[in-house]
């Protein structure tokens, strides 16, 4: 029997997952989305949100923006809990493993991120929060399946 995976809630967010299930991954031409699903650290529930990403390698990088609010994000505190995590990028759906960004890692990244998204570098000062980068790694069974 497979689990029922509860989407995001908050309107837009559900609206952009919406989208990008119509659009075949591709719900803002120019912007690299995707679909990422965490067990709830409290529920036990799959949720699922739609997030912006950049590639580093083989691996995925996540903000946890939270729009510049104070607190992070439902979705980075449930993988902070459980890093095993399932990405859909397009199509092509993925096990994933998912970790916080070490602190050289989130200064070498941020400029990449920044520059694909530069509403984040508001973000970052709205906020007296560090906001957190997110690496996510395709588990290797993923990439077999021929995973982006």
């Amino acid at each position: 029997m497979t689990e029922i995976v509860h989407d995001n809630p908050t309107p837009w967010i559900a609206d952009h997952i919406r989208r990008f299930e119509e659009t075949g991954g591709h719900p803002r031409p120019g912007v690299a989305d995707l679909l990422l699903t965490t067990r709830g650290r409290k529920s036990g529930l799959l949720r699922r949100t739609a997030l912006a990403y950049v590639r580093d390698g083989d691996a995925y990088v996540l903000t946890a923006s939270n729009a510049g609010a104070d607190r992070h994000p439902a979705w980075y505190l449930n993988l902070l809990s459980n890093p095993e995590v399932t990405l859909q990028v397009g199509s092509a759906t993925s096990p994933a493993t998912a970790r916080p960004a070490t602190a050289a890692e989130s200064a070498r990244l941020w400029p990449a991120v920044i520059a694909a998204m530069p509403s984040y570098a508001a973000y970052r000062t709205a906020t007296v929060r560090e906001i957190p980068l997110v690496i996510v790694t395709p588990t290797e069974a993923g990439s077999e399946r021929g995973f982006e």
